[in-house]
């Protein structure tokens, strides 16, 4: 049988300097959120599950900030924040 690409599982991979820029961005994000009086992680949480912007201020730019990464980037970060506390 001849061997095809698609039968090869996808090895997904975020690059080292990508996971800091994500935790530099989601603390940026909750500092700009609580500075508001909004809950971060519930309004974090919103952004998120639904990928509207409107969950987070524009306050310090974190808006901006929060676009520039997509969302599977910001929960790899969160994920491997969490899980390797836990270790």
């Amino acid at each position: 049988m001849g061997h095809n690409a698609f039968d090869e599982t996808v090895m997904f991979r975020v690059a080292k300097e990508e996971a800091v820029d994500a935790r530099q961005v989601l603390t940026a994000v909750y500092q700009a959120l609580k500075e508001k009086g909004y809950h971060p992680i519930n309004q974090l949480v919103g952004y998120l599950l639904s990928g509207d912007p409107a969950y987070i201020t524009s306050h310090a730019n974190a808006r901006n900030l929060i676009r520039r990464l997509e969302r599977d980037e910001l929960l790899e970060e969160l994920l491997r924040s969490y899980l390797e506390r836990q270790e």
